[in-house]
């Protein structure tokens, strides 16, 4: 375990009640204005070969040394220790979440300047920073802010994908690769609203029509992609509009989403909000529309019960599809070899 996640460790098991609720928790799942239509499914079907070819942009080679960007991810940490006055005691998983906003807007079908993805730190602007699906991300731009005046030499795409990094490694999770080398694009390459998955939607072809039609993503994936993302954080009703987190360990990236949406029994909450689930023992956690649908469908489900068994593989495996999620639609220079950082805890050893 990693020197953050014991530092943050007390916050883990207190019964999850009355905790603060400003900005939406875990990654992935937005919330619409009143009235927006939500995304509807992809009708082409996966881009050709070419298009794949032409719809990426160039990393630059002029990087700093692998020791300046551990430098880097040292301050982040450290300050993730330092300031524990965030929902459960651990800014980590909003920073995770930004990182897979900036990154989940791609569109591999999208040839234009508006393709989307954490090449072009657009989230900068006011324009895409309004967008209903980055609801409460201002705070962890807002925290990762004092890092970018530090090294302004680091690009917002690249400070933002390392934030989530340092965030998976320090809260107990796997290794993460990543490179640096992303340019800052102008407003007009602000990416389309509502990219994002829409949580109520609970049909498993919706899912696949963000996850396999848009990013290129296979169901095995996808399903390791949304359950360790939510073991992290929790939802907000002033974010969201959904309310409470997944297990009951939100400051720690473990497998425990997949065990309890196997082992729990999920009822629709009734309450005066969205549609989600709740836990019948407790009634202290919750499951959105879509994750449902992981456990109704049959070929979802098949890898649900896989990493509910095998934690070390579902640890692995989103180590590989994470990093991959960081990099949709950037071609890196053959000079950009991944990096993988050093904990603190293992620096201190």
């Amino acid at each position: 375990m990693s020197t953050f996640a014991k530092a943050s460790s007390k916050f883990n098991y207190k019964p999850l009640l009355a905790l603060a609720a400003a900005a939406a928790g875990g990654y992935g799942y937005v919330n619409y204005k009143k009235g927006a239509p939500a995304p509807q499914s992809p009708k082409n079907p996966a881009p050709a070969a070419s298009l794949l070819a032409t719809n990426v942009r160039e990393a630059t080679t002029s990087v700093s040394s692998f020791e300046k960007y551990q430098q880097i991810y040292n301050d982040i940490a450290k300050k993730l220790i330092d300031e524990d006055d965030y929902d459960d005691g651990s800014y980590g998983p909003i920073l995770v979440r930004l990182a897979w906003h900036c990154s989940g807007t791609y569109d591999q079908n999208d040839p234009s300047k508006n393709k989307g993805g954490s090449y072009a730190g657009t989230m900068r602007f006011q324009k895409e920073q309004d967008d209903p699906e980055n609801a409460g991300l201002k705070t962890a731009q807002d925290f990762l802010e004092p890092f970018k005046t530090k090294y302004p030499e680091l690009s917002y795409g690249d400070l933002w994908t390392l934030g989530g990094v340092v965030s998976i490694q320090e809260l107990g999770g796997p290794k993460i690769k990543w490179r640096p080398g992303r340019k800052e694009l102008g407003l007009d390459a602000v990416p389309p609203y509502h990219r994002l998955p829409h949580a109520p939607e609970e049909e498993p072809d919706y899912v696949r029509s963000v996850f396999h039609n848009r990013l290129g993503f296979t169901d095995q994936e996808m399903v390791c992609l949304i359950g360790v993302g939510h073991a992290l954080g929790r939802c907000h009703t002033n974010a969201s509009g959904f309310d409470g987190p997944w297990t009951f360990s939100p400051t720690m990236v473990t497998n425990d989403f997949f065990k309890l949406l196997l082992d729990e029994d999920w009822k629709v909450r009734d309450w005066n909000g969205p549609k989600q689930y709740t836990d019948s023992k407790t009634k202290s956690l919750m499951m959105l529309p879509t994750d449902m649908a992981l456990k109704t469908d049959s070929k979802f489900r098949e890898y649900v019960e896989l990493y509910a068994k095998d934690e070390e593989k579902c640890m692995k495996d989103f180590a590989d599809v994470f990093s991959r999620l960081l990099e949709l639609g950037i071609k890196f220079p053959d000079s950009t070899k991944p990096m993988v950082f050093k904990t603190l805890e293992e620096q201190d050893q």
